[in-house]
């Protein structure tokens, strides 16, 4: 069976905003589309509304600039995730997305975890 492509008109603009930092791949998931660029998971499209990852250290800057995080209601408590939205004038260009894109770029490098360490094979001789 093959893959439809996506053309949900906002996800394409959101991908093209995320261009400044290679090819934007969107593919479908929870209700929403998740964005990832060289394989890391850097954004949501959730009810036409892009969320950019953020961590424990860029939060404050996605606040200071009026960000929102993304929240979901599950099991009757609110729970927030790791993403935020980008200032409103940032969605206009990709030139204006291009810090914030870094900055979710960098968040999603951080929370990579690293490759399992091989132990060294033993020598028999």
């Amino acid at each position: 069976m093959a893959i439809k492509p996506i053309t949900d008109p906002f996800v394409l603009h959101a991908c093209e905003l995320l261009s400044c930092l290679g090819p934007c791949k969107a593919v479908r998931m929870f209700g929403g589309y998740g964005l990832s660029v060289d394989g890391m998971n850097i954004g949501l499209v959730i009810e036409d509304t892009l969320y950019l990852k953020s961590n424990a250290l860029t939060v404050p800057r996605w606040l200071a600039a009026g960000g929102r995080p993304f929240e979901y209601e599950a099991k009757g408590k609110t729970v927030q995730v790791k993403y935020h939205t980008p200032p409103d004038d940032a969605l206009e260009s990709p030139a204006l997305m291009a810090p914030w894109a870094r900055l979710a770029l960098e968040a999603a490098v951080a929370a990579r975890k690293p490759a399992p360490r091989r132990k060294p094979a033993s020598r028999t001789q």
